[in-house]
């Protein structure tokens, strides 16, 4: 699995929790995500080790200078778990209304990234210097 099909599988599990109205996936997706990020172990490379094989990205990426040494998905990954889950606490443990449409925004765009292969928040990242 590349990282372009998980960002779609991402986006539409995303949308598809928020739809049914079901937190606990959410929260779940956010625990796999930091997981993830904090031990280097990810799905796209398991995939890969199982298939035998290394499937690109298939994200557009640009040269920077590296600033860091840390991967940009990691740090990807992070982001995108601290927000999702964030922001659906604030709307429903206190109530924040104005927080709605986060969890939304982030599962279309998610799911548009791995669409298009362009993932604004991915570029946004590597240009901060993340390698």
């Amino acid at each position: 699995m590349s990282e372009r099909v998980f960002l779609f599988l991402v986006g539409a599990y995303i949308l598809a929790a928020l739809y049914l109205g079901i937190d606990l996936m959410i929260y779940v997706l956010s625990l796999w995500l930091l997981f993830e990020a904090i031990t280097d172990i990810r799905l796209t490379t398991l995939t890969q080790k199982l298939m035998g094989k290394t499937v690109p990205a298939g994200l557009i990426v640009f040269q920077t200078h590296q600033r860091f040494d840390f991967d940009a998905s990691r740090a990807w990954r992070i982001t995108v778990a601290i927000l999702l889950g964030g922001s659906l606490l604030l709307l429903k443990e206190q109530n924040v209304e104005f927080v709605w449409f986060v969890p939304w925004f982030m599962g279309f765009a998610i799911m548009g990234a791995g669409a298009s292969s362009v993932c604004p928040v991915l570029l946004f990242i590597r240009w901060l210097g993340f390698k």
